[in-house]
């Protein structure tokens, strides 16, 4: 195997101001007129159009491998980089699915459970329940969260879980005397009636 070159990595602390950064780069061009802007702006297009292929071919090497395919997809700056160029290799559900799953430590930690419902119509439906005051924060982040995992969504719906029911099913206390365990019942009950003195010895 060969010996990989020394090069200067970034860790996560620091891509992001460093994506801030270009952000702002590329507000200000937007607004700059003259030719000089135009054409900065086109070759980051092309720039951003070149890598993503590049990108894209690389998930098509890792596609046989699900280990390796499972680290690109969890590295943070990879999974942002395949959701901008469309090519995230997982479906919509299982990336909203991985989302709540990242949340629910963080949130079990401040008194709240989260459940996947189900993605419907480009809607992700979500199930919270919080038992501090904090709930509109708690809301706020799991829409974020969920959206920066799937940002192809157009809505996060968040609501409280359904209220268990406080009545008892009708099918527990109708026993139907046909039944196997209602005729066994019904036999042992009278299996164990005294006699009476008009019976036989």
């Amino acid at each position: 195997m060969a010996e990989q070159p020394n090069v200067p990595r970034l860790d996560d602390a620091a891509v992001e101001p460093r994506l801030a950064r270009l952000d702002a780069v590329l507000a200000q061009l937007e607004q700059t007129p003259g030719r000089t802007a135009e054409l900065a702006l086109e070759a980051v297009e092309t720039l951003t159009e070149v890598y993503g292929e590049a990108l894209a071919r690389v998930t098509d090497l890792a596609v046989d491998d699900p280990g390796a395919l499972d680290r690109l997809t969890g590295d943070e700056l990879l999974r942002h980089l395949l959701l901008l160029h469309r090519i995230h290799p997982d479906p919509l559900e299982r990336r909203v699915a991985r989302a709540v799953d990242d949340l629910r430590p963080q949130l079990r930690a401040q008194g709240a459970e989260i459940a996947l419902i189900g993605v419907q119509n480009e809607v992700a439906h979500i199930s919270l329940s919080a038992r501090s005051c904090g709930g509109s924060a708690l809301r706020d982040l799991v829409q974020e969260q969920v959206l920066t995992f799937a940002p192809e969504l157009s809505a996060v719906d968040v609501v409280a879980p359904a209220p268990a029911s406080a009545l008892i099913p009708v099918t527990a206390l109708w026993q139907r005397p046909d039944r196997p365990e209602a005729a066994a019942m019904h036999g042992a009950g009278r299996a164990a009636e005294p006699l009476t003195s008009g019976d036989p010895a």
